[in-house]
């Protein structure tokens, strides 16, 4: 019999796109010990292999990612039970960030609370019409700290507080506005959007994708100054690849680029 891990995550792999799947729709793809156990072993595994170029986190059912298990955590009601969960899903965030590529999230259906962290932290984001969007902890009497972490770098100050002030959902279409997301679609167009994006993506160098997603994270936490010299020696070293030559020719030549890790 398959393990918990397994049975709550599903992993689909064609043609260096990888999509998973958090495979709980009864309980809305809530994001329980079983399931950010799964979530981080295949990511850790994804970003060793340079096979896979982009990833797809996708939900089953009718819901992206209701948050947290709610269930599980009053199950647990300790504080250092807590304190190792909320640190788990902190980790599995920034290995979202850490890892090499790109990794997109599609919305189908309500992403709430660590749902909406989720969200805030991959890369890119597509979103059906019917989406929504909340960071709702506070109806309950519990402020949305780790989701707050992702919001903050994602939107406007004062948008990120009234979401984690109020709980109040907003549609996909606000979401974008608001820079949370990168595109809103019909539903019966998400699949057709996610593959044109992850298309786009898999067209260019991978060499130039896995250093330019790696630079862009690193100069975030830096000074002004101290970006540019980072950023400068990234780009240089970019340029020194075979792969930015070949580009280079191919665009002066009128042709489209063979690079060698495509």
């Amino acid at each position: 019999m398959p393990h918990e891990e397994a049975l709550v995550l599903r992993a689909d792999r064609a043609d260096g796109l990888t999509t998973l799947t958090l495979n709980r729709p009864a309980q809305f793809n809530s994001l329980s010990q079983a399931m950010l156990t799964a979530l981080q072993a295949e990511l850790d595994a994804i970003a060793a292999d340079p096979a896979v170029r982009v990833v797809v986190v996708a939900g089953a059912g009718k819901a992206f990612c209701a948050g947290h298990d709610l269930k599980e955590m009053r199950a647990n009601h300790d504080q250092e039970f807590m304190q190792a969960l909320f640190r788990q899903c902190g980790r599995l965030m920034l290995t979202i960030t850490r890892m090499p590529q790109p990794v997109i999230a599609r919305v189908h259906g309500i992403a709430t609370a660590a749902g909406c962290q989720l969200v805030s932290m991959c890369d890119l984001a597509v979103a059906a019409e019917v989406a929504k969007f909340a960071v709702s902890g506070i109806n309950v009497g519990l402020f949305c700290s780790t989701p707050a972490v992702g919001l903050a770098r994602n939107l406007g100050r004062k948008a990120a507080l009234e979401m984690l002030l109020t709980g109040d959902f907003i549609d996909a279409q606000e979401a974008k506005s608001r820079g949370l997301i990168n595109r809103v679609v019909p539903a019966d167009a998400l699949d057709a959007e996610i593959d044109r994006l992850a298309g786009s993506i898999l067209a260019k160098s991978a060499v130039a994708v896995r250093m330019g997603k790696g630079m862009f994270y690193r100069q975030l936490e830096m000074g002004l100054e101290e970006a540019y010299d980072y950023a400068a020696g990234v780009m240089a070293c970019n340029m020194m690849s075979e792969d930015a030559g070949e580009g280079i020719d191919a665009f002066m030549q009128k042709r489209a680029p063979n690079y060698a890790g495509r």
